[in-house]
């Protein structure tokens, strides 16, 4: 069983005319992804990648007319609070935004009028998620992963991949791949989606991949010490970063002499969490849990 997403999901791409839009969703498209309909303001009546997929002028006229259930937002930063704003009113109940560099103010006000509504959204400035073999939404290569019974949640795009590829290298599948984004604000936190793993039949053991910055791995890792039965691994990046500078992600930065990698990872493995040295090392760890 897959989280979030799946083989019934009926996806609408907004910005799916832009040069980032469409070949990602020519990508999700060969994964299999159930692409319904994309949303490009004045390009109403059109269809794109190869004719395949319609195009409307607004999420609520796709919504209607094709009955998408989640959004993938591929749209400048600018116009990206906008467009999450639009999806929720739409009735779209998930809301995946891959684009970076929205302002953090206008994250505020999106992210309290989506929790109001009751919509769940992915990033922004994140890679999306993969269900394997059902669905993928967003930038995450299809190639690197296999199915299996391990559940990865992670804040950073590249990591995520490497640690998916090192995995499938090992035989070690995956159900979901979950990117919540990396910015100082995003609409899915680690909890969240801990909580889903952990709820998940098929997801035998999950994976954490954090990094630097804020205090949410260690919420995490409360999380898991209270509630958490799976076997887990995880590994934080960022070791040799100076305070004071960011490094990467808008909210990878150490200040006040908290957010740091020792820190979080003392704090995952008070709660039974083995921490990896590098990410190449996820594998074993997960071997010595038990995974196969």
């Amino acid at each position: 069983m897959s989280i979030l997403v799946n083989r019934d999901t009926r996806l609408v791409v907004q910005g799916v005319t832009g040069r980032e839009g469409a070949f990602h969703s020519t990508a999700m498209l060969e994964y299999g992804t159930n692409i319904v309909a994309g949303v490009t303001p004045g390009k109403g009546g059109q269809s794109t990648l190869d004719g395949r997929v319609p195009v409307f002028d607004t999420v609520a006229e796709a919504v209607e007319q094709t009955g998408a259930t989640a959004s993938c937002i591929f749209v400048p930063a600018a116009f990206a609070p906008d467009a999450m704003l639009e999806a929720a009113d739409g009735g779209l109940a998930l809301v995946i935004c891959i684009t970076e560099g929205v302002p953090v103010l206008d994250m505020l006000r999106v992210y309290h009028v989506l929790k109001q509504k009751g919509v769940r959204l992915i990033g922004p400035n994140c890679p999306g998620l993969t269900s394997v073999d059902e669905a993928k939404v967003g930038i995450i290569p299809g190639n690197i992963h296999v199915r299996g019974s391990v559940g990865l949640v992670s804040r950073s795009g590249t990591l995520t991949y490497e640690v998916v590829q090192a995995m499938t290298d090992a035989g070690i599948g995956q159900t979901t791949t979950v990117g919540i984004g990396g910015d100082p604000i995003v609409g899915t936190t680690f909890v969240d989606v801990l909580d889903m793993f952990n709820q998940d039949d098929e997801t035998e053991a999950i994976v954490m991949i954090g990094e630097i910055g804020g205090e949410e791995e260690e919420r995490a890792a409360e999380f898991c010490a209270r509630e958490v039965r799976k076997p887990m691994a995880a590994f934080i990046a960022g070791r040799t970063a100076p305070p004071g500078r960011r490094m990467g992600h808008a909210g990878a930065i150490i200040s006040g002499g908290a957010g740091t990698a020792e820190s979080k990872r003392t704090a995952l493995e008070a709660a039974g969490i083995r921490v990896a040295d590098s990410p190449s090392h996820i594998p074993q760890l997960l071997r010595d849990v038990g995974v196969r």
